[in-house]
């Protein structure tokens, strides 16, 4: 299923303006604080072209001229537009969108960019968390963001634009139809002289246009009308043309006649990587992504992303990666091209023997097992475990990436920590003598287990800084850890809060808080 996000910016070209002046030296003469607007010329006079929300506020409007602007806010900033800048800021804008979220992004000028999201939300756990994370830092970068995400870039497109919210909009799958139908007709992107031929016809939303007959309107309005409301619906493709950096490694294939299968995917993977090591080993750099593109016949372009955990530039295992996605694909009609793009790529140090097999290889390849894992299950999926200063077990495990280099300080080995703990300790009720006595039996989750042997306690003292990690632990409770084994072979770690002697350090409560490999 296809997701296109359509990123909405109300007020690029202001803000972009802002953020211009912001780094510009003290006596530049470019806007300061107040309402501000863009102006272009028109036939002798100057016409209103952008505006900032201070003077959206005050009623000042595009296509309104500067001298009745002035009517509405006497201390308005009017700039000369510049179009080429504002179409170039998109493209960077575009550019780093599709380093951190999805590897087809475009320019949807004159104030947005598109992204399609397809297969992209695993990177961020969910999709909503995808937007969540774009919406927060283009909203950093000083810019009013509105963002929509729906089946087709038509929906996407309206929903941003025509419905206000103050955080992305996600249209769940199969519903785009639903979503378009109450909005206005202008939401389809019409021409303006077509969007008020309509309204004199008595369509204002898109459901009229949806059930009236085709023929009258489109023998009026011509092809355009039915276009742009078949392509909100989903009945005819809208392709994104992608952009990228033109520095790149880059590689493409075009076929005379369109290929379908996984097993031609593959091959041209195979021939694609081989061009794009090369260009690699010629700058001295190694992959960490990849992007390969399938170019339809219909217009669409889909698109697969690998990554890896270290710079590479072994074209088998690169390749091994993308061929383990082809599967996603869904060829249409068929593929008639095929793009290989490397859009992040790190210094990497040359070897001997490189392009090679690796005859007499010593030791296991972590890195290509990282890779294979990381690219089938996400990169949140796999992390190591790592010491973190802390004085309860829960806040001293932090997670590292897979291959991040080992800390120098790190746990006790004479008091080691459970393989598993749990994320909260659960209440369990236990037979213990006190004060410092191992439990002799527990009951946990209504399952009672018999202790064969113990060891502790191992007595920590709470963070006076912070709440307790558990009900009815304070700042100050003591907590006494055991490790017991039960009859099975099973090891548990326990522990009381309290001393089992003063009440004052503890309700002295039970809790399990992790097992034992």
């Amino acid at each position: 299923m296809r997701r296109v996000a359509s990123v909405y910016l109300p007020h690029w070209s202001t803000d972009r303006l802002r953020r211009k002046t912001a780094k510009s030296p003290p006596n530049d003469a470019r806007p300061g604080g107040g309402p501000l607007a863009t102006a272009i010329p028109d036939h002798g006079r100057r016409v209103i072209a952008a505006v900032d929300v201070a003077a959206r506020s005050l009623g000042i409007t595009p296509g309104m001229t500067v001298t009745k602007a002035r009517t509405f806010a006497p201390g308005l900033q009017v700039v000369d537009a510049e179009p080429d800048a504002d179409a170039e800021g998109l493209r960077h804008l575009a550019l780093w969108a599709g380093t951190r979220y999805a590897p087809l992004v475009a320019p949807d000028p004159p104030d947005g960019i598109w992204i399609d999201v397809t297969g992209c939300a695993s990177l961020f756990s969910t999709e909503r968390a995808l937007l969540k994370d774009l919406h927060r830092r283009t909203a950093a970068f000083g810019l009013t963001v509105q963002i929509a995400v729906a089946d087709t870039a038509g929906c996407a497109h309206a929903v941003a634009r025509h419905v206000l919210a103050g955080r992305p909009v996600t249209i769940e799958p199969g519903d785009h139809r639903k979503a378009i139908s109450l909005l206005p007709i202008a939401a389809l992107r019409l021409e303006s002289p077509t969007v008020e031929a309509l309204r004199k016809l008595g369509f204002e939303r898109i459901e009229q246009l949806i059930d009236a007959p085709r023929a009258p309107l489109a023998k009026r309005f011509g092809r355009g009308l039915h276009r742009r409301l078949d392509q909100a619906l989903g009945n005819l493709p809208e392709p994104i043309e992608p952009v990228f950096p033109e520095h790149l490694p880059r590689a493409r294939r075009g076929f005379m006649d369109p290929i379908a299968t996984s097993e031609a995917f593959g091959r041209v993977i195979g021939d694609l990587v081989g061009d794009a090591v090369e260009q690699l080993v010629r700058v001295g750099k190694g992959a960490r992504r990849l992007d390969c593109l399938f170019h339809r016949v219909d217009g669409h372009v889909q698109a697969i992303r690998v990554g890896t955990a270290t710079p590479s530039r072994d074209p088998a295992h690169l390749a091994k990666l993308l061929r383990a996605k082809v599967e996603t694909v869904e060829p249409g009609l068929g593929i008639e091209a095929m793009t290989l793009v490397v859009p992040l790529a790190e210094p990497m140090a040359a070897r001997q023997g490189e392009g090679l097999e690796s005859l007499g290889r010593r030791g296991p390849d972590l890195a290509t097992l990282v890779d294979a894992l990381t690219n089938r299950f996400g990169g949140g999926s796999l992390h190591r475990t790592a010491y973190r200063a802390g004085a309860m077990p829960e806040r001293s495990v932090d997670r590292p990436a897979a291959l991040a280099p080992p800390r120098v300080t790190a746990w006790d080995d004479d008091l080691p920590r459970p393989a598993r703990m749990l994320a909260r300790p659960e209440p369990v009720d236990v037979i213990a003598l006190l004060p410092d006595e191992a439990p002799r039996m527990f009951v946990w989750r209504g399952r009672r287990y018999a202790v064969t042997r113990g060891d502790g306690p191992e007595r920590l003292h709470g963070e006076w800084w912070r709440d307790g990690g558990v009900e009815g632990e304070q700042p100050y409770t003591v907590r006494d850890y055991y490790q017991v084994e039960i009859a099975t072979g099973g090891r548990y770690w326990l522990f009381r809060l309290g001393d089992g002697v003063t009440p004052s350090t503890g309700p002295m409560r039970w809790f399990i808080h992790g097992a034992f490999a």
